[in-house]
């Protein structure tokens, strides 16, 4: 980040990134609490990551007043115009990553009165550790002003969309297997999709990096992998 006369200008710009590091930090912490939460059916945990969310809510929405001051006072143009765009839009990313830590961590809380299934937690938690790497790989690149780490998470992203079509698949097998699996395995599915959805807002981070270090957009479609759901979907081709 360039130096500028006014000292003040800078701290501006640094304390957004401050804040947007704090941010990472608490919604990181909190898709891995719901995600133990999950595995371990420990409501006092979820309670706990549940919790958490506000302080999220406050960052974000303390960095949506100070970016629009700094707009305001300062007319930055290039480069310091991206800087607090990207930390605009990087906070909206990371404030719904909680609301979908949060989301898992709620259904945790209901699967508590249920009949455990341990087996159908185990693609869930493959999910988990392939969410996990691409929202701290999207943080690390806007720490590090890293486009070429930021493209990787872009890329990878379709990883994550192949274990959300397996994990459905299994769920789907688990409950067609035994009735009694419906009511736990259903609660999973939701879970799966919130997961898959924090790989997507991992990507927006992604993207937004690689705007702010190059000033050039990515690609408007992301690589996608074949979706066994969208083939069970479609219609039968006309012959």
């Amino acid at each position: 980040m360039p130096e500028h006369i006014v000292r003040s200008y800078d701290k501006e710009l640094e304390d957004l990134g401050r804040k947007i590091a704090e941010m990472g930090g608490i919604a990181e912490k909190m898709l891995s609490d719901a995600m133990d939460a999950l595995a371990n059916l420990d409501t006092d945990l979820a309670h706990t990551t549940i919790a958490a969310d506000m302080r999220l809510d406050l960052l974000q929405r303390d960095i949506e007043e100070q970016a629009i001051l700094t707009i305001a006072r300062r007319q930055p143009m290039a480069m310091d115009l991206r800087e607090i765009i990207a930390a605009i839009r990087i906070s909206g990313d990371l404030e719904r990553v909680g609301d979908l830590a949060k989301n898992i961590a709620k259904r945790a809380i209901k699967l508590s009165t249920e009949p455990r299934f341990p087996r159908a937690l185990i693609g869930l938690k493959s999910m988990h550790e392939a969410a996990a790497m691409l929202l701290k790989d999207a943080l690390d690149a806007y720490a590090l002003r890293d486009a070429e780490r930021a493209r990787m998470v872009w890329s990878n992203d379709v990883e994550l969309d192949a274990l959300e079509d397996s994990v459905f698949r299994d769920l789907l097998t688990f409950m067609m297997e035994d009735p009694r699996n419906i009511s736990f395995c259903a609660h999973l599915l939701f879970c799966s999709k919130n997961i898959e959805r924090i790989g997507d807002h991992s990507t927006n981070i992604a993207e937004t990096v690689v705007y702010l270090v190059t000033g050039e957009p990515l690609p408007t479609d992301r690589p996608k992998g074949s979706s066994q759901r969208s083939r069970l979907a479609a219609p039968p081709a006309a012959i």
